[in-house]
């Protein structure tokens, strides 16, 4: 019987002809032979006993060419291989390998919605299982990105600032604005602000603004640290830390998140640091 390795054998023996090419172009090459010999594989033997090792080799040679688009759907048929019942599941396996994957590649490729059926999925098999709670818990964790707004997502924002300023991020369409979950608590938040100060003052007057949406508790400190580092624009405080409603509204659980709006009113870019802000904001308010 022709195995899965026999074929892979075969798509090979093209590579020693390519010298001529850059060592990328080689390794591209090469994996895009590796798929559709895979593929051929698995449409020639759908039942084959190494399939789920087939699935494999697909999405890292998926992930290697930088096409992550089939990568849930290959997860998703890993997943149905998967053993559900009996005590030896291995679960740490399948959180690993299958679970955490399914949902990173899904954010990355717009498929939010489909990995939310999966987590039902999920839990929905695992239901019965003596580790559901810590398995629900474990999964709750990693899908709580589900949630948050990604790239062409629209962030609606409308609420009145600490210092009485009306903020409606719906009319700000003709300015790049950054959205900034923060804290003065927060070491990686202040570490970074000196970045964001220096953007916002360097390109304020091309039509460039920030959104403050302030984790603090102690509000004295807060309007301190504001007035210290002259920090002009508008933030929001409701004193509840990780509480905060506007925080709770977007699933933030790690601060800085930033989220830079573009001029059509969505989001064009997330978590920028350093001189990849500036360089986004400066890209951003050309176009």
């Amino acid at each position: 019987m022709k195995t899965l390795f026999s074929c892979l054998s075969l798509s090979f023996a093209f590579v020693g002809a390519g010298f001529s090419q850059g060592v990328i172009d080689i390794a591209t090459e090469f994996e895009k032979q590796k798929i559709a010999a895979v593929e051929k594989y698995l449409e020639d033997n759908p039942d084959a006993e190494d399939k789920d090792k087939a699935l494999s080799i697909l999405i890292g040679g998926s992930m290697t060419v930088g096409n992550f688009d089939p990568i849930p759907g290959l997860l998703q048929q890993r997943y149905d291989l998967f053993p559900k019942e009996g005590e030896n599941v291995d679960l740490q396996r399948l959180l690993q390998e299958i679970v955490q994957p399914y949902i990173e590649s899904s954010i990355m490729t717009d498929k939010k919605d489909q990995a939310k059926k999966f987590v039902n999925q999920f839990k929905s098999d695992f239901a019965a299982h003596p580790q559901a709670q810590q398995l629900h818990q474990v999964v709750d964790q990693l899908a709580a990105n589900l949630s948050l707004p990604g790239v062409g997502d629209i962030m609606d924002l409308n609420f009145t600032a600490m210092d009485g300023t009306k903020v409606n991020l719906a009319e700000m369409t003709d300015k790049v604005v950054l959205v900034d979950f923060w804290a003065t608590w927060c070491g990686p938040c202040i570490a970074e602000m000196p970045n964001v100060i220096k953007t916002y003052d360097a390109h304020k007057e091309k039509g460039f603004e920030v959104i403050g949406i302030s984790l603090d508790q102690d509000k004295a400190a807060l309007e301190k640290y504001v007035a210290d580092n002259k920090m002009a624009w508008p933030q929001y405080y409701d004193g509840k830390g990780w509480e905060n409603e506007i925080a709770q509204q977007y699933s933030i659980g790690q601060i800085p998140a930033t989220f830079l709006i573009g001029k059509e009113g969505k989001i064009i870019a997330t978590n920028l640091r350093g001189e990849a802000l500036e360089k986004a904001v400066e890209e951003a308010l050309a176009e």
